[in-house]
C-alpha cells in the first residue's frame, strides 16, 4: 500500500493542496498527515484521492473538492451551488463591525447571501444583531442554512428576489452581488462557479443598480449600503450611490490594494 508521502509525491500538486485533499478523504487532518507520513493508505483511499487530484489539476476549485472554505476565521461549508468565498469579501464585513462599533443591536440585511459567509460571519461578531439573508436561491439557502446551524449563528434566511420579500428597515445594508460583465475574459478562470452569482448585464452594473435604487426604502435614517463590485467599476458605483442621495460616499480598497467596496449613508 501506498504512503502519504507516496500519494502526496505522486499527486504533482503543490504540498498544501494535496495534502488538503488526502486529509479530506481519510478523515482526518493535515496535522495528522505531516505527522505521519510513513501512514499507508488502503487501495480504495488511495483510487479516491487520485479522482480528487484529476479534478483539482483540471482547475476545479480546491473548496469545492473538500467541500469547505475559510472565511473570516471560520469554515464554511460549499456546494457548487454557491460562490466560493473571497478574502477580499472580508473587507465588507470588518466595514460594517467598524461602522457598528457604537450601536446598540445593529439590524443587517445581506443580500445575495451565497453560502451565508457574510450574514454569519456578522452575526458571530455581534451576536446582539438583528442579521436577515436573502438569495434567490433556494440551493444557496440550504447551505446558508447548514451554515448558520452548525456555527451556531443567529440570521434569519428569506427566499428573495433583492428586496421582493424584505418589509422592514435596516441600519445596514450589505451585498456581494453578479458584478462581472458578460464576455469578461475573467470568466475563462471561472468555469465552475455558478455563472448566476457572478454575471451581471449592463457592464457588469445591473444588479449593483437595483441594489443600490431600492436602499432607500429599505434602510432607517443614517443607514448604511456597503457594496462590493469589480476592480473597475467604483467611479461608476459611487455615482449611483450619489445620484438617489447618499451621502458620505467612498470607496474603500482591499488588502491588495484594490478599490473594491463603496460606502454611503442616508442622513
Amino acid at each position: 500500500m501506498p504512503t502519504v508521502a507516496d500519494l502526496l509525491q505522486r499527486s504533482r500538486l503543490p504540498t498544501l493542496e494535496a495534502r488538503a485533499l488526502l486529509a479530506h478523504v481519510l478523515t482526518t487532518t493535515r496535522e495528522t498527515l505531516i505527522a505521519h507520513p510513513e501512514r499507508s493508505v488502503d487501495a480504495p483511499a488511495a483510487v479516491r484521492f487520485h479522482a480528487l487530484v484529476a479534478r483539482r489539476r483540471s482547475g476545479e476549485p480546491l473548496a469545492y473538492l473538500v467541500g469547505e472554505r475559510e472565511f473570516y476565521g471560520r469554515s464554511f461549508g460549499l456546494t457548487r451551488d454557491v460562490l466560493v468565498p473571497r478574502p477580499e469579501t472580508e473587507l465588507l464585513v470588518e466595514l460594517v463591525l467598524a461602522r457598528a462599533a457604537l450601536m446598540h443591536v445593529p439590524s443587517i440585511l445581506d443580500l445575495g447571501t451565497g453560502s451565508g459567509c457574510i450574514a454569519i460571519s456578522l452575526a458571530l461578531e455581534r451576536p446582539d444583531a438583528r442579521v436577515v439573508a436573502i438569495d434567490t436561491s433556494e440551493a444557496a439557502l440550504r447551505v446558508a442554512r447548514g451554515n448558520a446551524e452548525r456555527l451556531g449563528a443567529g440570521v434569519a434566511f428569506k427566499q428573495s428576489d433583492w428586496y421582493s420579500e424584505v418589509g422592514e428597515r435596516f441600519d445596514f445594508i450589505v451585498a456581494n452581488p453578479p458584478y462581472v460583465a458578460q464576455g469578461d475574459p475573467h470568466l475563462l478562470d471561472l468555469p465552475h462557479e455558478p455563472q448566476g452569482a457572478l454575471v451581471a448585464e449592463e457592464d457588469g452594473l445591473a444588479c449593483l443598480r437595483a441594489i443600490v435604487a431600492g436602499a432607500r426604502q429599505h434602510l432607517n435614517k443614517n443607514g448604511w449600503l456597503l457594496v462590493e463590485h469589480g476592480y473597475n467599476q467604483a467611479a461608476a458605483v459611487r455615482n449611483l450611490l450619489i445620484e438617489v442621495g447618499f451621502t458620505s460616499v467612498a470607496t474603500l480598497l482591499d488588502a491588495t490594494r484594490i478599490e473594491r467596496v463603496t460606502t454611503g449613508t442616508l442622513e
